[in-house]
């Protein structure tokens, strides 16, 4: 039997630190993932204490409460707080989700925050995305065409064409999907992901794309499109609410339509 261990330097084997909220009557705890590559230290687990008539009620309000008035030094990223941008994606009582957009009353207990699952980490919750936006580039995310228009006019779509990317324009980019795919989790290095598979159906789908034959080419490998098996981890953490696994699904379609 094939054993798997960590390297020494990535267990959680760091002694935390823990800061109380001295007079709280409403308390809430955090374990928060601490790792400095700097310090040359093994990663750890730092507890903090919130009043939570003193903060928002969502998890982002409380990441930023401690950074900005109780320890400056811990990383995150963030950016619009309306579950948008897709930055602040991380991992909260074990399940991924967007912090901006979960409330602390929907997580029980106490409430422990890591960066995203499989990815390395850059610092703290910081997930370093180099190969999943590398992923992205690969599919060629734009529209793509032979024919030419004459100048000024747009590539037209009718109501019916433009409902078909409903359910695909709205991925963000946030990586929850793909991070929670234990077939990605073991494949990354070939297999493509639910998210960046969303959005090379959301071309797919586009009627005013003309690669259409060229983008089937590129998906039609054992590993880049094949890999998914249809766990449905994607859709169920999606904070957009979309279903990677049905785009995937219509993708295997196209291909063996084109074959009959």
């Amino acid at each position: 039997m094939a054993t798997f261990t960590l390297p020494k330097n990535s267990k959680i084997t760091g002694k935390g630190q823990t800061h109380r909220a001295e007079g709280a009557k409403r308390v809430q705890r955090f374990k928060i993932y601490r790792w400095d590559p700097e310090s040359g230290e093994n990663p750890r687990y730092d507890t903090f204490e919130l009043d939570l008539d003193d903060c928002g009620p969502m998890v982002l309000d409380a990441l930023i409460k401690i950074k900005n008035e109780i320890d400056p030094t811990l990383t995150f990223r963030r950016s619009c707080r309306e579950g948008i941008c897709g930055s602040c994606s991380m991992n909260m009582n074990g399940r991924n989700g967007l912090a901006c957009t979960t409330a602390m009353e929907d997580l029980k207990g106490e409430i422990r925050i890591t960066p995203l699952p499989h990815m390395e980490v850059v610092k703290d919750l910081v997930p370093d995305f180099s190969h999943f936006y590398a992923q992205y580039a690969s599919i060629r995310p734009w529209l793509q065409t032979v024919t030419t228009t004459p100048s000024g006019k747009e590539r037209l779509q009718s109501p019916e064409q433009r409902e078909k990317l409903d359910g695909l324009y709205e991925c963000i980019l946030c990586a929850c999907c793909s991070t929670a795919c234990p077939s990605y989790w073991w494949n990354s290095d070939q297999f493509l992901g639910p998210a960046i598979l969303l959005q090379a159906y959301r071309w797919l789908a586009d009627s005013r794309d003309e690669m259409t034959g060229e983008r089937l080419d590129d998906l039609e490998d054992p590993f880049r499109l094949y890999r998914c098996h249809t766990i449905m981890n994607c859709a169920n953490v999606c904070p957009k609410g979309l279903n990677p696994a049905k785009a995937i699904a219509e993708t295997k379609k196209l291909l063996v339509e084109r074959q009959l």
